[in-house]
């Protein structure tokens, strides 16, 4: 198992939950039902990525080399600029923000991809 992925996905998490918890107590109220979803996306696609890292974690014991690695770090690159974005853009309201949002979206796919292309070899 990778200790870094390990520590990098259940991270993920615990600000997840944190995060998911503010959203819905001090959260609102403060912010437009718009605004909020926007919150609560960041904070779904973030717990959703956790959980991939960590199975990156545990796949590191049974595949070794380049892929995995790469996956892991497109997931956490993914949670870091499209839940990031989402997060600054939900509680600044500064709309220039969600031009970061796509590039996670694409850093998460890329994750995903490699997860296929270490499947399939």
């Amino acid at each position: 198992m990778d200790r870094t992925f390990l520590l990098v996905g259940a991270l993920a998490g615990f600000i997840g939950v944190g995060f998911g918890a503010f959203g819905a107590h001090a959260l609102r109220g403060r912010l437009s039902p718009d605004m909020l979803a926007v919150f609560e996306t960041g904070v779904r696609y973030q717990m959703y990525h956790a959980f991939a890292v960590l199975v990156v974690a545990l796949a590191t014991a049974r595949f070794d080399g380049w892929l995995i690695r790469a996956a892991g770090w497109s997931f956490t690159l993914g949670i870091l600029l499209f839940s990031g974005s989402l997060y600054a853009l939900a509680l600044t309201g500064v709309t220039r923000l969600g031009m970061i949002t796509p590039l996670g979206g694409l850093a998460f796919l890329a994750g995903w991809a490699l997860l296929i292309v270490l499947a399939i070899r």
